[in-house]
């Protein structure tokens, strides 16, 4: 799946809330504790990492390319 950034750069969490992987900001920090995420290939436990044009996240099976 590919992503549209409309500014420069999204954190962790809102990443994931805006694909709907999960349903509330809330719920995100639970979410990535429990989950492997990775984000360029490297593991990320952090919901406030910034995510920026041309990284790839990638949660359980799904691969979101950052544009």
């Amino acid at each position: 799946m590919k992503f549209k950034l409309n500014a420069e750069y999204i954190t962790l969490g809102s990443l994931l809330k805006a694909t709907a992987i999960i349903e509330t900001g809330g719920y995100a920090k639970q979410f990535i504790i429990k989950n492997s995420i990775l984000v360029n290939d490297i593991i990320c436990k952090e919901r406030g990492r910034k995510i920026y044009p041309g990284f790839i996240v990638k949660v359980d099976k799904k691969i979101i390319e950052i544009e």
